[in-house]
């Protein structure tokens, strides 16, 4: 019996989106092209692999029983006739989508795009939007680097430390918090906008100030880390953020930046990538890359150190 090898990529892109559609998307090809596929695999297998329950498809024993081996085969045979390749980065062509909170993205991916593409001129890179969910896209290969401020728990995810941010008070000029000395008290008595693509109107600073027996009264929360800057700009909002990411920005938007009256941790700064790409040269160049073009931001710069200690009073 001769076996087609993508008989098996196809299985398990079946066997991982639990439709023909699904599957044929991720592997670019048509619905009809894969729905052959299937019925190749039916035939080789002796089993349906995927039965219609109503609208949808659900996988049968037999495939639930070899959809995790049917994985491995399929990454380690990649594996095995990429290992030898060398990387030529003027001749890479191939598209990366990057996931970086938007905070992130404003403050270095401009570097980014620039790096990656004096060094591989064909590599196009899809910066996305970071949505509510977590790690289901970096397990799908639908992205190839994720930012995070935790590390990942799931065995099969990646991450690389690459800084930890401080926390940073920003306000409008004029504001009076910029008035004397930013005690707790007036800290805590200010109004506030959290960042949180929920809509989350709590986040660790609460904590932190109601073990001081002191509550603060947050009005509003931004969705993105811009959206928060601006409308502090705009208001007398105040709102807490960490500082590497958004330095840039505030010193654009003009705003001013004042050290929090109650020490706070620090924010790390991960990236994550799922572990079928540690073997591959092209993601470890990128994520590389992606590690040093970050990492820049966390450089002291005297300027800005030395005003910030005589706003301080330092």
């Amino acid at each position: 019996m001769q076996l087609d090898l993508n008989l098996l990529t196809a299985l398990d892109a079946l066997l991982e989106e639990g439709s023909v559609a699904g599957a044929a998307a991720r592997l670019h090809v048509t619905a009809p092209a894969m729905s052959r596929s299937l019925g190749r695999i039916r035939k080789a297998t002796g089993d349906q692999i995927l039965v219609r329950t109503g609208r949808s498809m659900v996988p049968t024993t037999r495939a639930l029983a070899m959809r995790a081996e049917v994985h491995a085969l399929v990454q380690q045979a990649h594996q095995l006739l990429s290992a030898q390749q060398d990387l030529d980065l003027a001749a890479l062509d191939r598209v990366f989508t990057v996931r970086w909170h938007d905070a992130l993205t404003a403050a270095c991916g401009t570097a980014l795009i620039a790096a990656v593409h004096h060094q591989a001129p064909d590599v196009r890179l899809r910066l996305s939007a970071e949505p509510g969910t977590d790690d289901a896209e970096l397990r799908r290969g639908e992205v190839d680097l994720e930012s995070s401020s935790s590390a990942p728990t799931l065995a099969d995810l990646r991450h690389r430390l690459v800084g930890r941010d401080r926390l940073i008070v920003a306000v409008r000029p004029a504001h009076p918090l910029t008035e004397g000395t930013l005690s707790l008290e007036r800290y805590a008595a200010a109004e506030h906008l959290t960042v949180s693509r929920r809509g989350s109107l709590r986040d660790p600073i609460d904590d932190a100030l109601t073990t001081r027996g002191l509550e603060r009264r947050v009005v509003a929360a931004g969705p993105t880390a811009a959206f928060a800057l601006q409308l502090a700009l705009d208001t007398d909002l105040v709102v807490t953020l960490p500082d590497a990411v958004t330095r840039t920005a505030r010193e654009r938007l003009g705003l001013v930046s004042l050290q929090p009256p109650l020490p706070l941790p620090d924010v790390p700064l991960y990236l994550l990538w799922h572990q079928r790409y540690d073997d591959d040269r092209a993601h470890t160049w990128l994520r590389d890359l992606a590690a040093e073009t970050v990492q820049a931001l966390f450089t002291p710069r005297a300027g800005a150190q030395r005003a910030l200690a005589h706003r301080d009073g330092r």
